[in-house]
């Protein structure tokens, strides 16, 4: 009789003087088993990983495409904002802050006093002539009443202010 194997065992047969150990073989055959199939159970959730992995690195493409281009836009908007903000001007009246700046010298008045007139402050004055900020729907219509002043009238209004 011949020395018998474990199903699926591609053992050389023992010498024939040699017991085998039974517990061993056991141990070494459901060894065996378990590897092969918690490589057959792994190898779908690696392909699943490595799905994720690529579907994770396209949505980080797409949400900081998506950045850049809210970036772009918002550079855009304070812009195109500051003119819907202030409402409508009147009279089809444009804002120029060096058309402000320009006539305040005309008129011989400094920001302050210029501010009075318009109901600001000389440092909102500035900054709007600087174009680092524009002037409220509530400043344009004094803004246009200022550019159709002249130099006696605006001395005259700021007396009567002060």
């Amino acid at each position: 009789m011949g020395v018998l194997q474990p199903i699926g065992a591609t053992r050389a047969p023992l010498p024939t003087g040699i017991m085998p150990n039974i517990a061993s073989i056991l141990k070494s055959e459901i060894a065996r088993v378990a590897r092969r199939e918690t490589r057959a159970e792994t190898r779908h959730l690696k392909k699943a990983v490595a799905t994720y992995r690529s579907e994770i690195a396209a949505l980080k493409r797409r949400a900081q495409a998506l950045e850049q281009q809210l970036r772009r836009l918002g550079r855009r908007a304070p812009a195109a904002a500051a003119g819907r903000e202030d409402g409508a001007e009147p009279d089809g009246f444009r804002f120029s802050a060096k058309g402000l700046a320009s006539h305040r010298k005309r008129l011989g008045l400094s920001a302050h006093d210029c501010g009075l007139l318009l109901g600001a402050s000389g440092q909102s004055v500035y900054k709007w002539e600087e174009g680092k900020a524009r002037p409220r729907a509530k400043n344009m219509p004094a803004i246009a009443a200022l550019r159709a002043m002249g130099k006696k009238e605006a001395a005259a209004r700021l007396a009567a202010l002060r």
